[in-house]
């Protein structure tokens, strides 16, 4: 019977469907590119807020003797003072990590508390920790606003004349002192009385 058909590609070595189709190479690339793009976003972020005074500095503050000048001078301003009081100042850093878009965690809070007196003399230095934080949840609901809400449609219908007419033409210039030349008055009533110069 004769020798076997071996195939039109017979001799030739075995390439894949999509090697010889043009651009192949460089849509693999650029998926390649966005992968370690993607990739590289993920990497996490170490943040350092606030900058905490040094025990050595703390040690200069004694209660009863130090003022709030002096605390100033020794540790800085603070990075927060009281709200309801302004005798109890706040020296905050905070340390957090964050995952591309996801909320940051903390990883290291310290706070330091400095109480004066009504005199400005210092009667407590504290030190508090994520430990001591507490988890405040917001009031439900929204705080409502004088007035009252406008529609879309009401919006747009109250902006209608607030415009100059799109002339493009700048405003009338006035005269010496800020007087209107001679002529009449913008949107004057016939019969109403007019400023003169």
């Amino acid at each position: 019977m004769g020798a076997a058909h071996r195939g039109f590609n017979a001799g030739k070595s075995f390439h894949p469907m999509f090697r010889n189709i043009p651009g192949v190479k460089t849509v693999s690339a650029l998926i390649a590119l966005t992968a370690a793009t993607a990739l590289g976003a993920c990497v996490p972020t170490i943040s350092d807020r606030g900058d905490l005074p040094g025990r050595d500095h703390l040690a200069e503050i004694h209660p009863g003797s130090t003022t709030k000048t002096q605390v100033e001078k020794i540790l800085g301003t603070p990075s927060s003072i009281s709200v309801f009081d302004d005798n109890a100042w706040y020296y905050v850093s905070r340390k957090t990590k964050q995952i591309a878009f996801f909320q940051p965690k903390v990883l290291d809070q310290d706070v330091y508390v400095v109480d004066f007196n009504n005199s400005g003399v210092v009667t407590h230095v504290g030190h508090l920790t994520e430990a001591n934080a507490e988890s405040v949840e917001p009031a439900p609901g929204a705080t409502p606003a004088p007035g009252r809400k406008l529609t879309f449609l009401e919006q747009i219908i109250g902006n209608i004349g607030r415009f100059n007419g799109g002339t493009g033409e700048a405003p009338e210039s006035t005269g010496r002192n800020g007087a209107r030349p001679n002529g009449p008055v913008p949107n004057a009533s016939p019969g109403e009385p007019t400023p003169q110069d």
